[in-house]
């Protein structure tokens, strides 16, 4: 077998305001396989989006270790870490983060000018990731000329656009209506089939839970329960 893609070993992460101390993840141990997709569920305040920080290495552990696709994160300078998120993860959050001023194909190809990718291919790749999630005619569209279902699908293309090997979800439904929560769930899911994409979401509603491999359960900063599911009913119309 592979080795995994995300492993979390005794994770620690304490604020400290000086006033008030969080111990917001207390030893946390977890694993993701290659080609797994798993939800991260739990109460508000349980440490769901700081554990997704964390493996991201978008902040930094006090404790513990981060390893991703067989790196550890902990081992690189910040620099290092910034240029490893911009070369090898994607990311999807619930409010799109897209820039206003930018056309749909340019929010796609940012993370690649990022990494030094030269303009022509940059572009070339940007519009292969929106035909991907199926918004190629809506390349030319800034974010405000888009539905919130096509916003969330740019977001999607952009975190497709470099390849990774691991696309991190925060919410990624939580500011859509049923149905377009429903459509984006089946395209990650779909993308996780097809490309043998990693995604690791977190999510407050079971609906997109009960769609994922395994939903991990948090509690207090910790992990309290894991729970594998058999193939999610979303999957049943690419089966048939």
């Amino acid at each position: 077998m592979s080795p995994p893609i995300v492993e979390a070993r005794s994770i620690v992460k304490t604020y400290d305001t000086g006033a008030v101390r969080v111990e917001a993840l207390r030893g946390v141990e977890l694993t993701l396989e290659r080609g797994e997709m798993a939800a991260i569920m739990g109460p508000s305040g349980c440490g769901k989006t700081t554990l997704l920080n964390c493996l991201s290495g978008l902040d930094a552990v006090d404790e513990g270790e981060v390893v991703i696709d067989g790196t550890s994160l902990s081992e690189m300078s910040d620099r290092e870490r910034t240029d490893y998120r911009a070369r090898h993860m994607g990311f999807v959050f619930q409010f799109y983060n897209l820039m206003p001023v930018l056309s749909a194909v340019e929010n796609v190809e940012l993370p690649l000018l990022i990494a030094r990718e030269s303009a022509g291919a940059a572009r070339r790749r940007a519009l292969e990731a929106l035909d991907l999630v199926g918004l190629a005619d809506r390349a030319s569209h800034v974010p405000d000329e888009l539905s919130g279902g096509e916003r969330q699908r740019v977001t999607i293309a952009r975190s497709l656009v470099n390849d990774p090997a691991i696309v991190w979800a925060d919410e990624p439904t939580g500011d859509l209506d049923s149905e377009n929560a429903q459509d984006i769930v089946e395209l990650m899911r779909e993308l996780n089939l097809s490309r043998g994409l990693s995604f690791l979401i977190v999510t407050h509603d079971i609906a997109v839970g009960r769609q994922t491999d395994r939903i991990v359960r948090m509690l207090d900063g910790t992990v309290v329960e894991e729970q594998r599911l058999e193939v999610p009913h979303v999957l049943a119309s690419h089966a048939a």
